[in-house]
């Protein structure tokens, strides 16, 4: 697989509180924006990121972010 399937072409928008989260790179995870597993064999893997505090995240669900994880409006070009 070479290029991310696009979950969906808008942020998932989160309120998160403090810790690690493994967002889903890949695209194929049923709990987006989290990792499932379903990458394996893929050559995809989560990307981990630590929220530091208690705050509104917004994950990217094109997966095409220049920003990694988060949103930063790629989906509008897709």
């Amino acid at each position: 697989m070479d290029n991310p399937k696009i979950a969906q072409k808008m942020p998932y928008l989160v309120d998160e509180q403090p810790g690690k989260k493994a967002w889903c790179s890949c695209g194929l995870s049923t709990n987006q924006p989290y990792c499932d597993g379903s990458h394996k064999g893929s050559g995809f893997v989560p990307k981990i990121e630590e929220i530091t505090e208690e705050k509104k995240v917004a994950w990217c669900g094109c997966k095409h972010s220049a920003n990694g994880a988060f949103c930063d409006g790629s989906h509008s070009k897709l």
